[in-house]
Order: structure tokens, then sequence, then C-alpha cells
């Protein structure tokens, strides 16, 4: 006997209230703090200086620290980690008032970088390990420095002197530009499916898509803020905090409407609703952003560069699979089902190999505890069942409701993990939070979105068509 929608919001209503209770009964707000602090503490008030909110003498007193120094009796070390550049807004005309290099390494110490008198040794060419430097600040690297401890006015620092130019690691910088090639190819994937007409299903059947893109835009990213604040996050670790803004954020992918596929839901729907909300994301995204992160005094979202980020590699590769389809119709269909799963191959492989080059960020269990897996789980989880909720408020078929809840909680991650990238030393997040939180979120978003799946047999039956052995036709409910 079909159940009526009464009987399915009762069921879904305790589904939701268990998981929020059991994140709140488990994962309290953390109170240890994660190693690397002191060197967190460190960056946030170097960088309050160079935009004007602390003084700027600092800068010009630990360089000229660092070259006053005794070398002589530094250790040698080899680390992995990452080149932190500051530069001041305002200041005198010499080096030491304008920028200040820090050596951040995988654990969070950080080191004040000793650089010569001669701004010379900084240039490409010049020979000396300090060389084109400016040019490697968004790469992870290796470094051979000899490292000692200082004083300066009564603070002890960390102070380090480069013997070799610093080398990004091979698959780093593999990684990084296959995350950049992979997503312009699947969005032009996903482009060779589109056609005009699929936009008019805005008009056609404006229910679903409006709810979608509310639930998207709107809800999603008001649930990230309100378990950000609730759990923590907004206090303690900002930038966990704006990787959940982040990912909220961001439109649908290739993975809800392969997921909406094995889910027997509205496939055209899903399509329409990914479509609808890329185009929509050049300014949602920033304009999010912006919005929830606007009190936050260590973050300032650079919104520009999220702009172009989307425009260059969403928008463009999607207008191209549109024109190609548009020009060579038979083409685009047969090339659609290899874009279709290298998107699909090429996320996994990339985020399995994200998570393999940042194994350090496990042992951060403070930072990235119980609590953050369980909140990145509830995150994508409590969208998709909330997507059915709100779905079946307003009455809409069951078998469009799978594809709005899959829509709702499944996102294009692959996006947010190369914003994270682009801009994560622009805002100063000193622990690649951003990135961390959303390829997890890529990662989670799978093993949420099959749950979901079975669970929609019960919650969400639809009944199709089969033949019988008799060649008469049965109804099952799937």
């Amino acid at each position: 006997m079909k159940k009526g929608r009464p009987g399915i919001l009762k069921r879904l209503l305790a589904l939701v209230v268990i998981v929020l209770a059991a994140g709140l009964l488990f994962c309290p707000p953390s109170t240890v703090q994660a190693d690397g602090e002191s060197g967190a503490a460190l960056y946030r008030h170097l960088s309050q200086a160079a935009g004007g909110k602390a003084d700027t003498s600092l800068f010009e007193k630990l360089n000229a620290g660092s070259r006053r120094m005794n070398w002589a009796q530094a250790k040698e070390k080899e680390f992995s980690g990452h080149l932190r550049i500051i530069r001041t807004q305002s200041g005198g005309d010499t080096l030491d008032r304008q920028v200040i290099y820090l050596l951040r390494e995988l654990t969070g110490t950080l080191y004040i970088l000793g650089v010569p008198d001669d701004p010379g040794a900084l240039m490409e060419g010049s020979g000396s390990p300090y060389a084109g430097l400016d040019g490697k600040v968004e790469n992870k690297l290796i470094f051979r420095a000899t490292l000692m401890s200082g004083n300066i006015e009564g603070t002890d620092y960390q102070f380090a002197r480069l013997i070799a130019p610093p080398v990004q690691p091979a698959l780093d910088r593999l990684f990084k530009i296959s995350i950049i090639l992979m997503l312009f190819f699947v969005m032009v994937g996903m482009g060779l499916t589109l056609a005009v007409n699929d936009f008019t299903l805005v008009f056609t059947k404006p229910r679903g898509i409006i709810l979608g893109g509310i639930l998207q835009f709107g809800f999603m990213p008001f649930l990230a803020m309100a378990m950000g604040h609730l759990l923590g996050f907004y206090q303690q670790y900002p930038f966990i905090f704006v990787g959940m803004i982040l990912i909220t954020a961001i439109p649908g992918g290739v993975t809800s409407n392969l997921m909406t596929y094995y889910a027997k839901g509205d496939l055209a729907l899903s399509i329409s609703m990914t479509s609808f909300s890329t185009v929509l994301s050049i300014v949602f995204t920033p304009l999010l952003l912006a919005l929830y992160c606007a009190n936050m005094p260590d973050v300032n979202i650079p919104v520009k560069t999220v702009i172009q980020t989307i425009m260059v590699l969403v928008l463009i590769p999607l207008a191209v699979g549109m024109s190609v389809r548009g020009k060579w119709p038979r083409f685009a269909k047969r090339a659609t089902p290899f874009f279709s799963a290298l998107g699909i191959i090429a996320l996994l492989a990339l985020m399995v190999a994200g998570v393999l080059s940042n194994l350090h960020v496990f042992r951060d269990t403070a930072r990235y505890g119980v609590k953050f897996y369980t909140s990145v789980f509830a995150l994508t989880f409590l969208g998709m069942m909330f997507g059915i909720l709100f779905s079946k408020m307003i009455g809409i078929s069951n078998y469009q409701t799978r594809a709005i809840s899959l829509e709702t909680g499944l996102r294009n991650s692959a996006l947010a993990m190369t914003i994270a990238l682009l801009i994560q030393d622009s805002v100063g997040d000193f622990f690649s939070s951003m990135f961390v939180t959303s390829g997890l979120f890529g990662l989670i978003m799978y093993v949420a979105g099959v749950i979901a799946i079975f669970l929609y047999k019960p919650l969400l039956p639809v009944e199709t068509a089969r033949p019988d052995a008799g060649s008469s036709i049965e109804r099952e409910r799937i």
C-alpha cells in the first residue's frame, strides 16, 4: 500500500533530527589547540600589520634581525612546506618595510626567511637560492635550509636561510595542472550535453528548478553557516567555516547527474538544474562568500579572483561545449559518454591524489577530527534530506524530488577545490583548510549520495513499467 505524504515527511523529519542530534552529541565544540597555532598566530599578526591594523616596524626588525644572526651555528634541515609572502600596503622605500618572506612547514611551524640585502638576488637567473622566489608562492615546495632561533625585542622567533632553490614536487605540480585541466574539460563535456532548449525547462517546469535554486544558493549556505557557528568552526577555525560556505555556494556538477541517473530520478531536470545553477554561480558564489564571511576579521574574500575563475574554468568551457553540440551534434553525442566517464574517474582520482599528498592533515586531529568529518558528511547528507522535505511540502512528484534532493546535496567539488587553491594565499588560509574541506566533501558526497539512493525506495517510491515473461506489463516500485 502506497505511503501518504504525511508519513514520508514524519519519517524524514525523524531522520534529520537523529543526524543533527548525533552531530551535537558526539561532536561538541573542540577546545584543543592544533599543532602550529603559534605559527598561525604570528601569520595573522603580520597580516594585520600589513593591512595597516598593527605596527609595520616589526617587518623591518625581523628582516634586519635575521641578517645579523650568526648563521654558522645554524642546523641544516630539508622539509616540505609552503612559501608565504606578506606585503605591506604602505610603508617606506626599503625592502624591509615592504615585504616579509615566511616558510611554513607542513606541521605548521613558521620560519622567518632571511633574504639577502641585494634585491637582485630575488630576480630570475641570478643564480641565488632565492631567485624567482615570488613566483613560487602558490606551490608546495621542498626546502633545504639552515634553521635557528632568535630573540627580537623579548620574543622568540624561528628563522631560516635557504641553502638551495626550493623545488616543487613533481606529483604536486602534476596535481595542480591536472585539476585545472580536468575541470575545464569536464565543463566542456557538460556543455556537449546541453542545448539552448534545455534552459527553457525553467519556464515549462518552473517549480522544480526554482525550488532547486533556492535550496542550492539560499538554504544550503545558510545551513553551512548555522553548522559552522553551532560547532565552533567560526570562532576556532575560520577557514574551515569559509570552506563550508564555499562548497555550498558552488553549483551542481556531473556527479549529481550521474547519481540521479542511478537513482532513477528526473535526469532532464537534474541536467537543467546543473546548467542553470552553473550560470547563476557567476553571481551567487562570490556574493555568498562575501556575505557570510564579511564579519570575519582575518578573512578577505578576493571576489574578483572568484569571478574570474568561474568565468575561465566554468562558463567559457560550458559555452565551448554547447557551441560544438550546436555545430556538430553527431560528434557531441558520440563524445558525451567519454567526457562523462572522464569527469567521474578524473574527479575521484584527483581527490584521492589530493588526500595522499596531504596526509599530514590527518595528524592535526584538533582541527580535522571527528567533529570535522561528521560535519562535512552531515552537510551533504542533510542537504539531500532537506531537498526531499521541501520538495514534498510543495507537492513535487517523487520522480522529480529524487533529482532535486541529489542536486541540493551534491556539488561541483572540483570547482571548489580549484577556487580554494587559487585564493588561499591571498586570503591568508594558513593551513589550506578551504582546500581540505572541499576535497573531503568531494569524497564524502559519494558515500552520502549512495546512502540517499538506498533511502529513496522507502521514502520516495517511484513506479516504473517493466515487461514480464508473458509480455504483460507489471508495475515495479523502485
